[in-house]
C-alpha cells in the first residue's frame, strides 16, 4: 500500500511516498481503507523531532493520528461494526495517513458528513469535549473560547452551545464571520481583551477554554476569577503553575459517539478549510505549520 512517510526527523523535506507493508489490526482494532486523513499540530510537531524526548516514534514512521474511511478488516473481539461501513476514529500517534490503517477508537460516521469533514472530526471532537468535560455542566453559562477558530476549538464551539452554553469566541477579525455562524459571539484575542468581554458579557466570564497555548493563560485565570473554573488542552507548561485544568485527547470510543450524535443531529458539522493530496503531504504539513488554520485540513487519499 502506499503512505506518507519520514525516514528521520526534520523539515517537510522528510516527508516520501512510499510501499509500505499493510497493518494488521491486533485485538479490539479495525483496519480501515482511508478516504481521508486529519493533518494536526502534533502530527509535524512528531515528525520535526521537536517531541521526541517526550514521544518518541519507531522512524520510519507515517504521520497521522486520526482518520476516516470504510472497515475492511477487525481483529478479535470487535463487535458492532461491519466490513464496509463508514467509521472515523483515532488510532496510534502514527499511521493514519495511509491507503489502509488501524484505529482503536472509532464511531459510526454521520450520513450527513462528507469523508473530509469525517477525517476531521476525530482528535479535534474528543480534545474539545474532555476540555468541556473538566469545566462541568454548560447549560446557562457563558464561555469563553479562546483560539476559537481552529478545529478543536470550532468543535468546542459548535459542542458547548449544543449544550445551551452563550459562547464567547477569540479569533483575528477574518474569521469572525466563520465563528458567528456557528453560534459564537466573536472578539479578537490580546491586549484589551478583559473590556471588550465587560461589554459583550456584562455578568462575567463563567468558564474558560484555552485552545490556544498563546501565553494568555494568566489573563483568562484572571478573567475568569478562579483557575477551577479554566481548562486549557495546550498550554501544559503553564496549567500546572496556575493551577487550572489540563484537558488530554482520548481513545475513547465514547467521546467519537457523543461527536457523531451530534452530527447526526446537525449540532457538529466539521469545518475543512483546505483538502490536500496524499502526494500533497509536506504542502499539507507546511500549511499548517504557519498557523491559523480556520478548523481543519485533511489528505484525501
Amino acid at each position: 500500500m502506499r503512505a506518507a512517510r519520514f525516514h528521520e526527523y526534520g523539515d517537510t523535506s522528510r516527508l516520501t511516498i512510499d510501499e509500505v507493508p499493510e497493518p494488521q489490526p491486533g485485538p479490539c482494532e479495525v483496519r480501515i481503507r482511508v478516504t481521508a486523513a486529519s493533518v494536526n499540530p502534533l502530527d509535524w510537531k512528531v515528525r520535526s523531532g521537536d517531541l521526541r524526548e517526550v514521544l518518541p516514534v519507531d522512524l520510519p514512521a507515517v504521520p497521522g493520528r486520526d482518520a476516516a474511511g470504510v472497515v475492511d478488516a477487525f481483529g478479535e473481539g470487535v463487535q458492532g461494526v461491519s466490513i464496509g461501513e463508514r467509521v472515523f476514529g483515532l488510532g496510534g500517534l502514527t499511521g493514519a495517513t495511509a491507503e489502509l490503517a488501524v484505529l482503536s477508537a472509532w464511531a459510526a460516521t454521520p450520513k450527513t458528513w462528507s469523508d473530509e469533514q469525517a477525517a476531521a472530526a476525530g482528535l479535534a471532537s474528543v480534545t474539545a469535549l474532555n476540555g468541556l468535560k473538566v469545566l462541568g455542566p454548560l447549560e446557562g453559562s457563558t464561555l469563553l473560547i479562546e483560539g476559537a477558530a481552529g478545529g478543536v476549538g470550532s468543535a468546542a464551539v459548535e459542542i458547548a452551545v449544543a449544550e445551551g452554553a452563550t459562547v464567547i469566541g477569540t479569533a483575528s477579525e477574518r474569521n469572525h464571520a466563520f465563528l458567528s455562524l456557528l453560534g459564537a459571539i466573536p472578539t479578537t484575542y490580546g491586549a484589551g481583551l478583559k473590556e471588550r468581554l465587560a461589554e459583550l458579557a456584562p455578568g462575567g466570564i463563567d468558564l474558560v477554554l484555552d485552545t490556544a497555548a498563546s501565553g494568555s493563560l494568566a489573563d483568562l485565570v484572571m478573567i475568569a476569577g478562579n483557575p477551577a473554573r479554566v481548562a486549557t488542552i495546550a498550554d501544559y507548561r503553564n496549567a500546572q503553575r496556575l493551577g487550572v485544568h489540563m484537558a488530554n485527547a482520548e481513545n475513547d470510543p465514547a467521546l467519537l459517539e457523543r461527536a457523531a450524535e451530534l452530527g447526526r443531529r446537525g449540532h457538529y458539522t466539521p469545518y475543512v478549510e483546505r483538502a490536500f493530496d496524499l502526494e500533497e503531504i509536506a504542502q499539507a504539513h507546511a500549511y499548517s505549520e504557519r498557523g491559523r488554520v480556520r478548523g481543519k485540513i485533511v489528505v484525501v487519499l
